[in-house]
């Protein structure tokens, strides 16, 4: 299942990928069961955990054996996709250097981390799916991409336990971890490059997780004007997300919504030579295998 949360005629809805449509659930509910017990947010779906999912199931099994559904369905061009989640509860959980050959590109391979590497972005930093990046031309110059995987938390859970620890996990989306990377050098550590506004677009789905067969067996390509910058793997990560779930939650409450940037492959902007930071008017597109393509412009 794709959920995504978007707005019609400027009024937000809970909606599920179908086929080439969207489907509107509380209207498809209203239409099939005469209610509406959908929340307006998905943070609030995700809360709901499995009793979410299962009416889902429901009602997709009923629209199967209808006659027509031209109430509740929409294609795309009639809805303006938003973030999963636009306002996180708390910053996104972010995980640094977890792919070999992306550590050594920003360092050698003493950069390899041998214990999980922590940051964070600030709830503010999010936008979604087609809206626009700001430069921030006026305190940097250096604006950098990184394609990741990022993990959705399903339930509340504290000291979980690694082989538990995908009960945990709600469903799986796509974060460009946007970075000035002066910024990250100039301050010594990464909350202030990494948190610009506009600097965490998100989405442009929440896939459940039992869409997904094998988290680890995801390609993640990134392109920056139709050029592929990004071409990794998540086989090649270096922490599981098992190793992440755990290590976070022995002191810190994980809840619902919490969402976890799984790290990013070798091919950012920094890592070449010379570097290709982002411009005014580039396109930036990441692709995660069975989520689907995040597309933003640079404002120019």
């Amino acid at each position: 299942m794709k959920f995504v949360l978007a707005t019609i005629h400027s009024e937000p809805f809970i909606g599920l990928l179908y086929g080439e449509k969207i489907i509107d659930l509380n209207k498809a509910e209203q239409e099939i069961f005469e209610i509406t017990s959908f929340p307006r947010s998905l943070l609030e779906c995700v809360t709901l955990g499995e009793k979410f999912v299962q009416d889902v199931v429901q009602i997709v099994d009923k629209i199967k054996n209808a006659d027509g559904h031209e109430g509740y369905v929409y294609s795309f061009s009639d809805v303006k996709i938003q973030a999963p989640i636009p306002r996180p509860t708390k910053n996104i959980f972010c995980v640094g250097k977890n792919y070999r050959e992306h550590a050594i590109e920003m360092g050698s391979e003493e950069d390899i981390p041998k214990h999980l590497m922590m940051f964070s972005k600030a709830p503010t930093s999010v936008i979604g799916h087609e809206d626009e990046i700001d430069p921030h031309l006026h305190i940097t110059s250096e604006l950098d991409y990184e394609g990741e995987l990022a993990v959705v938390i399903g339930k509340k859970g504290k000291q979980i336990k690694e082989d538990e620890a995908m009960n945990y996990v709600f469903g799986y989306t796509i974060i460009n971890d946007i970075t000035a990377r002066n910024l990250q050098s100039q301050h010594k550590q990464f909350l202030i490059g990494k948190s610009l506004d506009t600097s965490c677009p998100m989405g442009p789905y929440l896939v459940h997780k039992s869409a997904i067969k094998d988290p680890y067996d995801l390609s993640i390509k990134t392109k920056v004007n139709n050029e592929v910058r990004q071409d990794g793997h998540t086989k090649d990560m270096i922490f599981t997300i098992e190793h992440m779930i755990s290590t976070l939650s022995q002191g810190t409450t994980l809840e619902p919504g919490d969402i976890i940037a799984t790290g990013t492959p070798a091919g950012v902007g920094k890592g070449f030579k010379p570097p290709k930071f982002l411009n005014p008017g580039d396109v930036v597109e990441i692709e995660v295998e069975g989520i689907g393509i995040l597309k933003n412009k640079i404002i120019g």
